[in-house]
């Protein structure tokens, strides 16, 4: 029988498959049992409505400009900033001035964007789980 725990092994962001979270922003992900990061690609005009969820996350922006509320404030973010998101807190972002990409991390691992057997090399097929964002 196959292990579905995950293990170590060595990725490469671009190998590995990419799910639609909300119009055209392209997420992929790679996790252990309690951890997860996502390499997030927002298409210039993108917006993540108002949302929450159990998770805390911490979003750090590698390119372009993110502008994110969390709570009642408000910023745009550029590269080498980020923020951080307690679990239930709401939260939502949008591009301003073209495309823009981040990287996410997670805990505990998000459903939504969890791989499915986990990545254990590079190239391998992965298949993603289901889950919305609530």
């Amino acid at each position: 029988m196959e292990s579905t725990l995950p293990t170590a092994g060595f990725f490469r962001a671009e190998d590995l498959p990419a799910k639609e979270m909300v119009a055209g922003v392209r997420v992929r992900s790679v996790h252990l049992a309690d951890l997860m990061m996502t390499f997030v690609e927002y298409p210039a005009d993108a917006t993540i409505p108002m949302h929450h969820h159990p998770y805390e996350q911490i979003t750090y922006v590698l390119e372009g400009q993110l502008e994110v509320c969390i709570g009642a404030e408000t910023r745009v973010l550029g590269p080498g900033e980020g923020v951080q998101v307690p679990a239930n807190m709401e939260h939502s972002s949008r591009t301003v001035g073209g495309p823009a990409k981040a990287l996410d991390a997670w805990t505990p691992v998000p459903k939504m964007f969890k791989v499915k057997p986990p990545v254990t090399g590079v190239g391998k097929g992965v298949v993603l789980e289901d889950e919305s964002i609530g």
